[in-house]
């Protein structure tokens, strides 16, 4: 082999472990609580959920983990982010399009707290003297409900969101993880839609 070729063989060997060697150390482990998304149309509306999704590991999750009487997140890193394409009613409620953080307060008995909150802002930038200051999450609740929870069908080792289309008017989005679940309902409002549609022609 003459030295151009030697040269060259060494220069490829070189540049494949170098190249080789920066993936590497660009590879990260996978996030201990990974990105989710879950979407579904009900009537007209377009109803979707990002989060993130923590695992049990062996814990005891509510009143342990995420402790009774403290709202916390719903999720895990950043906001969980419900969306909806067009206004909906919940709880009795008139909710415009756009996106809510939701954050849940369990209990230890008795019904939980789901709050979606008009700024979809982080359940932390109501954090005072190192606490989450419950009368600033309330002031700023598009809606908040209360809902009994129940026992999940099965044990979710990770939180998971579903929605159901239901009867394709009124969807249910629930909640589940470790033992529990909870669930409320969102009218897309179809028939007040349709008789608008009908007016604007």
């Amino acid at each position: 082999m003459t030295n151009n070729k030697l040269f060259l063989a060494a220069f490829a060997l070189i540049l494949f472990f170098s190249v080789s060697t920066t993936s590497f150390a660009q590879l990260q482990a996978p996030a201990p609580s990974p990105a989710a998304h879950v979407s579904q149309v009900v009537g007209f509306t377009k109803i979707s959920i990002d989060y993130s999704s923590p695992a049990v590991k062996g814990r005891k999750v509510f009143g342990d983990l995420e402790k009774y009487g403290v709202t916390w997140r719903a999720g895990a890193n950043g906001p969980t982010i419900i969306e909806f394409s067009t206004g909906v009613s919940i709880g009795g409620k008139n909710l415009a399009p756009g996106k809510y953080s939701l954050f849940i307060t369990p209990q230890e008995s008795g019904d939980w707290t789901i709050h979606l909150n008009s700024k979809a802002n982080a359940v932390f930038a109501y954090m005072k003297d190192g606490k989450i200051d419950e009368a600033a999450v309330a002031k700023d609740d598009a809606v908040s409900l209360q809902v009994t929870p129940v026992q999940a069908p099965e044990t979710f080792e990770r939180l998971a969101y579903f929605i159901s289309a239901e009867d394709n008017k009124v969807a249910s989005v629930s909640f589940m993880w470790a033992d529990v679940m909870l669930t409320f309902m969102v009218d897309t409002q179809v028939d007040q839609k349709i008789e608008s549609f009908k007016g604007a022609l």
